[in-house]
């Protein structure tokens, strides 16, 4: 298991469907909901919330994934096989 990637929440906006997105340092987004008894965040539903939790740690997810590395060229490639 990788280790979490923690990145500080940098500031916040909505997506297209109105739901709040937290902007990590890392340039992710991570989408930050109060839905009971899944997920409690209180603070989301307000302005003064949100400040206050700027510069705390969220687990950035696509941090966590593994990724190859950039200008990786594959050598060779294993031929398809055929599906019935």
């Amino acid at each position: 298991m990788l280790p979490s990637m923690q990145r500080a929440i940098t500031g916040f906006h909505r997506d297209d469907e109105g739901v709040w997105v937290a902007e990590l340092s890392c340039g992710q987004g991570q989408h930050v909901r109060h839905d009971p008894p899944w997920q409690s965040r209180p603070w989301v539903a307000s302005d003064q919330g949100r400040r206050a939790q700027l510069g705390t740690q969220l687990d950035c997810k696509l941090c966590e994934m593994a990724q190859l590395p950039e200008g990786l060229v594959a050598d060779k490639r294993t031929p398809p096989t055929a599906r019935s």
